[in-house]
């Protein structure tokens, strides 16, 4: 008994074999704008502290 597949399963499995790279270059994508690295507690602290604190409107004509 055959299986049921819909029209975007069908596409999906012949796209993966006409480009067998395609979830490495997917993987890569993510990568590059996503995958950040571990924060360094440390430094984050320094940038907090040497942050300036700014004027709550900083269009004053009152310069």
């Amino acid at each position: 008994m055959a299986m049921y597949e819909s029209e975007v399963t069908q596409f999906l499995k012949s796209l993966k074999q006409e480009r067998p790279a395609l979830e490495t270059e997917q993987r890569e994508g993510r990568a590059l704008l996503w995958d950040k690295e571990p924060i360094d507690l440390d430094e984050r602290a320094r940038g907090e502290a040497s942050r300036v604190t700014q004027k709550p409107y900083v269009y004053s004509l009152d310069n």
